[in-house]
């Protein structure tokens, strides 16, 4: 394909209303291909996909109008749970069609280090031999956990990598979630016993404490969703340094904080719901461990003091809780990460989750919804694959590289904290990776681990394009296909299973992510235990094995999707024993109740109660260093446009925010000199990037935020690699920096 389809400009704004915030599109889309690309006779076929392009949650339905082998128009997708499609959902279509996919298997010919890659196409066949050889070798010589086995973006082929991992003997899976929903997950079960990042509100809920997460931007589907609550009388607390869309939709009360101080507003939260007795009595009395200890370590988090560490008025903290907590049933809706791009993440998270447990408002009609779900996520999972006997019967936990760095983290996952990759590849611990999706961007001090990449002996890239950032540093990689021409996994709504179809076939010799790892498998000598490279055949016997009776035949005979029978519509099972895998009541923590102070961190070393740290680097914790770098630096927000590094260099969407944008207060601005449009360094002792200011009240006075992913901008130069102990979690929002200006005048586009 030659060159892009032909949307008008105009018509694309008028449709997804991008530039207003909301990125919701309505109606359809009718696309021109190239001419003679398609035959004008060709009859025309509906088939139904899901859209991949938010990092794979939620998936909203696309219909997409086929015609001789090529997608000609899109629409939402009737009768099913996610829409309508969004500027990006939109905006696949030019993914697909991009001209600048890889297309075909290339190998690199001169060495890593010598300069400027030099590729030659190499057949699949003599690929996978390649990679058998290289990673067999390394695991005779230096055992299976040598070998890498990483899933980034897209998530969707985690539980086929993970089996092929586990199937070569490797502990050595790691995920982007290293850096993603991981911290929440952790915090979550460490006081609930249950993963969880909150529940939406529903018909039956009274007040909704959404913290650090923007759906506006983000998930447009269910903000739609959330103002609906809204306008039904639901109260909305919500948490975020920044005046986002979704304060300005649902806020009854903006708590507006410095970055990285989160942990002392939950506490101070904590502080007035216990002085005034606004918290369940009898719940807590009957169902937490820990409140004693709790209740006295809040007592230095008075609202004044609270006030003092994170800029949010004591009156606010005051109303806040009022809302929540005389406003019941009340809900949690926190984020993938958000905030827990902080130091403090593994204590500051679990003050969150403490505060609606003290509210008693869990497994009931409206509030934190708990029990047991399907056991699949988005992309299938270990249970399904039945990979935890075979992770046991290996002894694979006994030789992770990361369960003494951490400890936590590697209690709860069969997949490493990527964090130390540099240190595993200096020290010749890791020596090959197989990387799916991989973005050396993505992790603080993006060098380091870009030397990580070069410096090991073989490793193969899985991805849609060339990124020289990443790609230049591999040695061979992979085309692979995208939403329109793959199969598995489904997508999952409650109990609600939809099997996806291809809709075209894969561009060139582009090959299903699932395909190609079951076939690497297959060439590692795995045949029969990767189905002879079949996807269908691992899709079933994933379905067949997850023990609620499904098969991949019946899920295509129910193409409106298939609800599995049964799940308990109990409330409090925790009374009953519904949570427990054991059927005794409680939760599925040591103790069996709601811990406040947890017993698995003191297990490890830890403290046990929720203190507060402030982040490493911060106007109070350095205060030298400050005098230098007097901004916070907060980064990572996303965009309605983009998702993380992804869609830059789509035209449909990069119109909308063609240049890295850092956004400052304009008394921060004024006192620098800098105007709106104005290009400007932000740097600290670390490193800098160059960017477009853009003025605006949207953040607090103070503090700059950046949005991430550009590669001309690199924000993770200036992020330090200062870990979370318990999740692993690097500052990406709570460092320091400085802003001056650079140039005369606005960047031009």
């Amino acid at each position: 394909m030659s060159e892009y389809i032909n949307v008008s400009r105009r018509t694309f704004l008028k449709g997804t209303a991008a530039v207003a915030g909301a990125a919701l599109a309505g109606g359809a889309y009718e696309i021109v291909h190239p001419e003679g690309a398609v035959a004008e006779e060709a009859p025309i076929e509906v088939k139904n996909t899901y859209c991949d392009m938010c990092n794979h949650v939620p998936k909203c339905g696309i219909a997409a109008s086929v015609k001789d082998g090529k997608v000609v128009r899109v629409e939402a997708r009737d009768k099913y749970p996610a829409d309508p499609i969004c500027a990006k959902g939109i905006s696949s279509l030019q993914e697909l069609y991009d001209p600048h996919r890889i297309t075909y298997p290339m190998v690199r010919t001169n060495p890593k280090g010598t300069g400027a890659p030099e590729w030659e196409p190499i057949s699949w066949d003599d690929a996978y031999a390649r990679i058998a050889s290289e990673l067999n070798r390394i695991k005779e010589e230096s055992g299976p956990e040598a070998v890498l086995f990483y899933c980034g973006d897209p998530k969707e082929p985690r539980g086929a990598m993970q089996r092929l991992a586990t199937l070569f003997g490797s502990p050595t899976y790691g995920t982007e979630s290293s850096t993603c929903a991981a911290a929440t997950w952790i915090c979550s079960q460490l006081v609930t016993g249950q993963l969880t990042m909150g529940s939406d509100p529903t018909d039956a809920t009274a007040s909704c404490l959404v913290w650090s997460l923007n759906p506006a931007w983000s998930q447009p589907y269910r903000f739609g969703d959330m103002m609906k609550q809204k306008e039904r009388g639901c109260k909305f607390v919500v948490v975020d340094p920044r005046i986002t869309p979704t304060v300005t939709g649902l806020a009854d009360v903006h708590l507006q904080l410095r970055p990285g101080t989160d942990g002392a507003l939950a506490l101070g939260f904590i502080h007035v719901m216990l002085r005034d007795g606004l918290y369940d009595k009898d719940f807590v009395e009957k169902w937490t461990h820990g409140f004693d200890e709790l209740s006295g370590y809040v007592q230095e988090f008075t609202p004044e003091r609270v006030e003092e560490i994170t800029w949010v008025p004591a009156a606010k903290l005051e109303e806040a809780v009022r809302i929540i907590c005389e406003n019941a049933p009340a809900t949690l809706v926190s984020s993938s990460a958000g905030a827990c791009h902080a130091t403090n993440v593994g204590n500051f998270q679990r003050a969150v989750y403490s505060i609606i447990a003290l509210t008693g408002d869990l497994d009931v009609a409206g509030g934190l919804a708990m029990g047991p779900g399907l056991p699949f996520d988005y992309s299938a999972s270990t249970a399904a694959f039945r990979l935890e006997d075979m992770y046991a019967e290996k002894g694979l936990q006994d030789i992770r590289y990361d369960k003494d760095d951490f400890p936590v983290w590697a209690h709860y996952f069969k997949m490493i904290q990527t964090a130390h990759l540099p240190e595993l590849v200096a020290d010749g611990k890791i020596r090959a990776g197989v990387l799916l999706g991989v973005n050396s961007m993505m992790w603080p001090q993006t060098p380091e681990y870009q030397r990580a990449i070069k410096d090991m002996e073989f490793t193969v890239a899985i991805d849609y394009y060339m990124r020289p950032w990443t790609h230049d540093l591999v040695d061979m990689l992979l085309p692979a296909a995208m939403c329109y021409e793959r199969m598995a996994p489904p997508a999952i709504f409650g109990r609600k299973i939809f099997h996806r179809d291809p809709v075209v076939k894969p561009m060139g010799q582009c090959r299903e992510d699932w395909q190609i790892i079951l076939e690497i498998g297959c060439a590692l000598g795995f045949e029969e235990e990767c189905y002879g490279g079949s996807v269908e055949a691992a899709l079933d016997d994933m379905y067949r094995g997850a023990g609620i009776d499904i098969s991949l035949e019946l899920l295509r005979e129910h193409p409106e999707g298939y609800e599995v029978p049964g799940g308990s519509k109990d409330e409090k099972k925790y009374e009953t024993g519904g949570l427990r895998k054991d059927g005794q009541p409680g939760f599925n923590t040591p103790t069996g109740k709601i811990e406040l102070v947890s017993e698995i961190l003191k297990q490890y070393g830890f403290e046990g109660l929720p203190v507060y740290e402030e982040p490493v680097h911060s106007p109070v914790s350095t205060p030298d260093e400050a005098k230098d770098y007097s901004l916070v630096l907060n980064s990572g927000s996303r965009v309605p446009y983009y998702t993380h590094s992804k869609l830059r260099d789509l035209p449909w969407l990069n119109q909308f925010m063609p240049d890295p944008v850092v956004r400052l207060h304009p008394d921060d601005a004024e006192a620098r000199g800098i105007t709106d449009g104005a290009q400007v360094r932000v740097f600290n002792q670390f490193g800098e990037v160059t960017m477009k200011a853009e003025i605006t009240n949207l953040v607090l006075p103070g503090v700059v935020d950046v949005f991430h992913g550009w590669h001309q901008a690199d924000i993770n130069l200036l992020t330090t690699r200062d870990f979370d102990p318990i999740t692993g979690f690097p500052p990406f929002r709570s460092g320091l920096c400085e802003v001056e200006r650079t140039g005369k005048g606005k960047i031009t586009v």
